[in-house]
């Protein structure tokens, strides 16, 4: 995971992960995103923002002084403002209710029903790794919280899906 963008920000710096419907090249998004971050400002607090492509379809967003003082108007700002370059670029953003699974084919997002649905025919297992778009830090990130098994997740508990068993010696 390439996270060289975000090394300068300290573990405590507020993150924003965001699922693209299609896989895309950092260099397409990169003057957009560039542009929109480098005049990033609220209320005269001028926002050092820096982002990366982890994937073909996974954005992160990061900033630092946002963690300690949040200011919900310039979040709201950052977050349309990332809707806006998507959708100029002719890409969508998943709907963040879905779950994002990684699959031997690669990141899937499901609704709900077809969870349910991959669940009960086997399909999706406690070991199918999950993507958590919701972490909160480029600490949570840098250890490895991004992709957790099915079973250490909400939808292990909700589905009462085990982890599997170990059959090593």
């Amino acid at each position: 995971m390439p996270l060289s963008a975000l090394q300068a920000l300290p573990d405590e710096a507020r993150l924003w992960l965001f699922a693209l419907a299609r896989p895309v090249e950092a260099s397409t998004l990169a003057p957009d995103l560039e542009a929109l971050l480098g005049r990033w400002q609220h209320k005269g607090i001028q926002y050092r923002g820096a982002w990366v492509l982890l994937e073909p379809r996974l954005l992160a967003i990061a900033e630092p002084s946002l963690a300690a003082q949040p200011s919900g108007c310039a979040i709201d700002g950052m977050l349309r403002g990332v809707a806006r370059v998507v959708a100029g670029l002719g890409l969508a953003l998943e709907d963040p209710q879905a779950v994002l699974v990684r699959l031997s084919d690669g990141i899937r997002a499901l609704s709900r029903s077809e969870l349910e649905a991959r669940l009960s025919d086997g399909t999706l297992d406690g070991a199918t790794p999950v993507l958590d778009l919701a972490l909160l830090t480029v600490g949570d990130l840098r250890r490895g919280k991004l992709e957790r098994p099915l079973a250490a997740t909400w939808i292990g508990r909700k589905y009462k899906v085990q982890a599997p068993v170990s059959t090593g010696a």
